[in-house]
């Protein structure tokens, strides 16, 4: 679903990001080869729930990532992590600088789909690109100091669309991990959803029209347990943190998702740490 909604924005005029692998994932998947993957096979253009305001919050949160990766990196960092990286391709589509390294974790049934479209594209990455296949709800961390990663240099962490669908439990040790395993100098980005919903957020166009159009309860994926502050626990630990709206980043480049009533969008916020 995200990368079809990155494979819409790629073809939009004013798109926020660019991905050019993503329709590819969306048409080698039975379930999503009908999805659209431009904006004209969307029926309802911007004002779709699915394609449009949803899938331009997707496309938000992919520029303002893609900006904390490029950021770090251009500082020095040359240890990226991408944790539940699924069909990720910023290894492919950034312009990073020489000497990056970015670690790819994920579950092996997902990084193999994803290296088989891949390598049917003859894609080149343009960093040193490293899949490990771990679930990160278990042990991670040897795997990916098996595969060079290391901790005595800084690092910069991103959990885009992981924490939402993690138990309570496997949030608090992921962001332990991430800080043991964090040199001074290194950053964190990652989303959250505040708090659980009410019934008439939950019957939000967002949820109801993506269960509708392609039969995907979103509101099934996300785990129901309280959710920690993991932005509080990492500032305990000394992390510099920020907690964002998607909505400051729609006013930052004048487009995306803007406030609704009942707003299924309202809870989300996106964190940005940085351990001096």
């Amino acid at each position: 679903m995200v990368a079809a909604a990155r494979a819409i924005e790629t073809h939009r005029h004013d798109a926020l990001a660019r991905d050019e692998f993503a329709e590819h994932f969306v048409r080698a998947a039975r379930v999503s080869t009908h999805w659209p993957v431009r904006p004209e096979q969307v029926p309802g253009g911007e004002a779709d729930p699915l394609w449009g305001r949803l899938g331009r919050y997707f496309a938000l949160r992919t520029r303002a990532l893609d900006d904390f990766l490029l950021a770090t990196a251009h500082d020095g960092v040359r240890q990226v992590v991408l944790l539940g990286a699924g069909l990720d391709t910023r290894a492919f589509r950034l312009d990073w600088p020489a000497g990056c390294t970015v670690f790819e974790i994920d579950t092996p049934e997902v990084l193999a789909f994803k290296h088989d479209v891949l390598d049917g594209l003859d894609a080149t990455a343009r960093a040193v690109r490293t899949p490990i296949a771990a679930d990160l709800r278990g042990d991670w961390t040897a795997a990916l100091a098996r595969a060079g990663f290391d901790p005595s240099a800084p690092a910069a962490w991103l959990a885009e669309g992981l924490l939402l669908y993690l138990p309570s439990a496997s949030e608090r040790q992921l962001m332990s991990c991430v800080d043991d395993l964090s040199a001074a100098g290194s950053s964190l980005a990652y989303e959250v959803k505040l708090g659980i919903e009410r019934p008439e957020v939950r019957e939000s166009p967002v949820y109801t029209e993506t269960k509708r159009q392609i039969g995907v309860e979103l509101l099934a994926l996300f785990d129901g347990e309280p959710r920690p502050d993991s932005a509080a626990d990492l500032a305990d630990r000394g992390w510099v943190t920020a907690v964002c709206t998607p909505f400051d980043f729609t006013r930052r480049h004048g487009r995306g998702p803007r406030p609704q009533r009942d707003d299924a969008l309202a809870a989300n916020r996106w964190v940005f740490a940085r351990k001096p």
